[in-house]
């Protein structure tokens, strides 16, 4: 069920790319693979091993990447905005009939009503989310409300900060950012340094310089605590939600339908 509607343009070495995208992401959350690993153990205990997911926000399909290689009966919708990271995903999952990939801006009221499916398993995002303020995220997690079945569950993996700790936020935040520049004298690339390559791509130039049309430089949302995000969920029609797990900056926050 792969959607070629906005086509792959052959020449690119998907994969390197998909690697790529995943050491530069390394550089900021050392435990990525962590995060992940906690997310489909998750999907697994609560919808099992076949489930359909939507991988919201999916980037380059780093979360369906890894759902596929642990649950090969799964499915999964891809739906982002970016243009260069999606030429990656269908790229990389050309062919793929257990996957589908969907252009649609989050922020746009009807976004849904281009997705395949009117329910889903599992809604799973990770370090996406952060570049939407509070009021139109709580928008959105109604309209992930409303596509989760009974049952089924959303998870967000992202930078989820408690302002009462002022203190250890700042230490944790200055070793953090001490490794990050001993990994770039070792040659880590950084999130910049990552697009000026892709801007230098014969294939991923066009849309590298679409995506920043879209997006500028950055996009600055939000980064509520916990606690916030739990309760808009549960506000927004989630029976429980809660941390499943944590780094001192970061939380994989569940909730179940």
């Amino acid at each position: 069920m792969t959607d070629t509607s906005a086509g792959t343009t052959a020449g690119a070495d998907w994969r390197a790319w998909q690697n790529s995208w995943d050491r530069q992401q390394e550089w900021y959350m050392p435990d990525r693979e962590d995060r992940f690993r906690i997310m489909l153990d998750m999907v697994e205990a609560l919808v099992g091993t076949a489930p359909r997911v939507l991988d919201l926000a999916c980037g380059t399909g780093s979360i369906t990447a890894r759902l596929l290689s642990r649950f090969p009966e799964a499915t999964s919708t891809g739906v982002d905005l970016d243009p260069a990271l999606l030429a990656i995903a269908r790229g990389t999952f050309e062919g793929d009939e257990r996957v589908a990939f969907v252009t649609a801006d989050l922020k746009d009221p009807d976004w849904t009503a281009k997705l395949p499916y009117d329910s889903y398993d599992a809604v799973l995002t990770a370090t996406a989310l952060h570049w939407l303020h509070r009021e139109p995220l709580a928008a959105l997690y109604g309209q992930i409300a409303d596509l989760v079945r009974d049952g089924g569950v959303f998870m967000n993996a992202d930078h989820m900060i408690d302002e009462t700790t002022p203190r250890i936020n700042a230490a944790e935040r200055a070793q953090r950012h001490a490794r990050m520049e001993r990994a770039k004298k070792d040659g880590a690339l950084d999130w910049a340094e990552w697009w000026q390559l892709a801007a230098k791509d014969p294939v991923l130039a066009e849309p590298t310089a679409c995506r920043f049309e879209i997006y500028g430089e950055h996009a600055d949302g939000d980064t509520p605590s916990a606690a916030w995000h739990a309760g808009v969920l549960r506000e927004k029609g989630f029976a429980e939600a809660r941390p499943v797990w944590c780094s001192p900056s970061d939380t994989l926050l569940l909730a179940l339908k």
